[in-house]
């Protein structure tokens, strides 16, 4: 794959640095596939993120939105109880999973159930930037004439 370097396009604009940062970050593929995870579309404004993180309690799991960048983190707490394993097939290692949001998407709350982390997002667009209906103000026309049969042809 091949990469771009952007760095000339910020010495000559201003204001664009998000969308370059999108674009820097859409070019690096992120490495490992775990957690596995779904994102679905429960109707036009709800989205839902699941994790599955069989094996993590509450509190070795971090969700943090910040300049709407989700960061998922497990933190795995490592405890040496004297077990030995034949064959460990669970991963229980630690994980960070970067999820970037649109403009207007808030983070409506996050629960465990089962082994899966569902993470609610709303989409909330600003009455400012919702699409609005202009009227049209209709007025009697003075300079309309009305022609009858006769006077047309």
């Amino acid at each position: 794959m091949r990469t771009f370097d952007l760095t000339p396009l910020y010495r000559s604009t201003v204001g664009f640095d998000r969308v370059f940062d999108l674009l820097d970050t859409a070019g690096k593929a992120e490495t490992g596939g775990y957690p596995p995870y779904n994102i679905e579309r429960l109707d036009e404004n709800d989205y839902r993120i699941t994790l599955a993180v069989a094996g993590f309690a509450e509190d070795e799991l971090d969700v943090e939105l910040h300049q709407n960048t989700l960061t998922v983190t497990g933190s795995r707490i490592d405890s040496e109880d004297g077990r030995t394993f034949l064959y460990q097939g669970i991963a229980g290692r630690s994980f960070q999973r970067r999820f970037q949001l649109a403009e207007h998407v808030e983070v409506a709350g996050a629960s465990l159930v089962n082994g899966l982390l569902n993470i609610e997002l709303r989409r909330e667009i600003p009455e400012a930037l919702k699409p609005r209906k202009i009227s049209i103000a209709g007025g009697k026309a003075t300079n309309v004439k009305v022609l009858k049969d006769a006077d047309a042809a």
